[in-house]
């Protein structure tokens, strides 16, 4: 823990989990990842928690509701893509709608909202991607998982879930949020590789966009997690059906196209998922989730994978070059696979021609 005497934010956070009862516990914190999130956990006896500390000051502000484009721009990034940030009560209240119908995310046992602070079920360790393959089945974790998915789409959310007495709205994924995420490959990763962009370029980026998303109009809305992958998912075999996969990053969800969140477990961006669970995984989401017209679902797929990971490779640039944190350049080159398959889907020949235009090295076999 950090100098109660010098570090303000250090301080509160003692208070807090004084005034939660957990004044005696044992405090560790967790290694740091790519969000200004802290994470402890607190340990007393047999009993654990996780203490989440998230300063809203550290980030910019989520979009107010009924902003128009003009306004969220202003705002900055946070609220052009529609990002939670740090905002503890999306978290607390999004936790509260899933774990109300049968999912399993941590239940929030005591909440500071104003502060930042929040003491959270303690979901083990056993993340997905610790436990395969010497621990656990790649596919039946992955079959679980995709069956989660469907039941998450066929559930219905309210647009306003509460927690502490505090309303969060979740909002659409609308083309605004998923053009400024695509735009994170030509902001970053494009110059990372060489290429000055023009007004033009960037211009010409947008419209091939623009003529791709209309795919992820053929389905109904659902609610999008937004971060589920094997390092997001816990495996909980003492519970059943859909509540044996452990929820952990929720607070940015929208309600946009059902294929986005299987995407981002099937073309995960840290670790290899074995090609041929793809096509399986798909069906059997595609069926848990009661969906009809299969081919446009795989183009709705394929476009939302692009997005995806044209976003992640600008934001694994940022956060390699703006925030001192290189590790990350070594993930791109799994995510430029992945990038590179997903174009080759009819569906995207016009993001495809752009890429070619910006990073024609992509396409290079090497």
């Amino acid at each position: 823990m950090a100098d109660l005497q010098t570090d303000p934010r250090a301080r509160a956070r003692t208070d807090f989990i004084k005034a939660a009862g957990w004044g005696d516990a044992d405090v560790r914190a967790f290694p740091g990842d790519a969000s200004t999130r802290s994470y402890f956990r607190l340990s007393r006896g047999q009993d654990t928690a996780i203490l989440m500390d998230a300063p809203g000051a550290s980030e910019a502000p989520a979009c107010p509701i009924d902003a128009s484009e003009d306004e969220r721009i202003a705002l900055g990034y946070n609220a052009v893509a529609r990002l939670a940030g740090n905002n503890t009560t999306a978290f607390a209240a999004l936790s509260g709608a899933l774990t109300a119908r049968g999912f399993s995310a941590p239940r929030i046992f005591e909440a500071d909202l104003d502060q930042g602070f929040l003491i959270i079920e303690d979901l083990t360790d056993a993340l997905f991607a610790r436990l395969i393959p010497a621990v656990a089945h790649e596919g039946a974790l992955y079959a679980t998982a995709v069956e989660t998915l469907g039941a998450i789409y066929r559930s219905s959310f309210e647009r306003q879930p509460t927690a502490f007495g505090k309303g969060w709205t979740v909002q659409d994924y609308d083309a605004l949020a998923l053009h400024a995420e695509t735009e994170l490959f030509t902001d970053w990763y494009a110059p990372w590789r060489g290429k000055t962009l023009s007004e033009a370029d960037k211009s010409d980026w947008r419209k091939a966009w623009d003529q791709v998303l209309p795919h992820l109009d053929n389905h109904a809305p659902g609610l999008v997690l937004r971060d589920f992958h094997a390092e997001n998912l816990i495996w909980l075999p003492q519970r059943e059906h859909e509540a044996k996969v452990g929820l952990l990053d929720f607070q940015d969800a929208l309600f946009g196209h059902p294929a986005y969140d299987l995407v981002s477990l099937i073309e995960d961006a840290r670790r290899d998922v074995a090609g041929d669970l793809a096509k399986p995984l798909t069906d059997r989401f595609f069926n848990a989730a009661g969906l009809a017209d299969r081919e446009a679902f795989d183009a709705a797929a394929a476009v939302l994978a692009a997005q995806r990971n044209a976003k992640i490779l600008g934001i694994f640039v940022r956060l390699a070059q703006r925030d001192g944190k290189p590790k990350y350049l070594d993930l791109l080159p799994r995510v430029e696979r992945h990038f590179v398959c997903d174009l080759a889907h009819p569906a995207l020949a016009p993001v495809k021609a752009a890429v070619m235009a910006l990073t024609p090295s992509l396409f290079e076999k090497g």
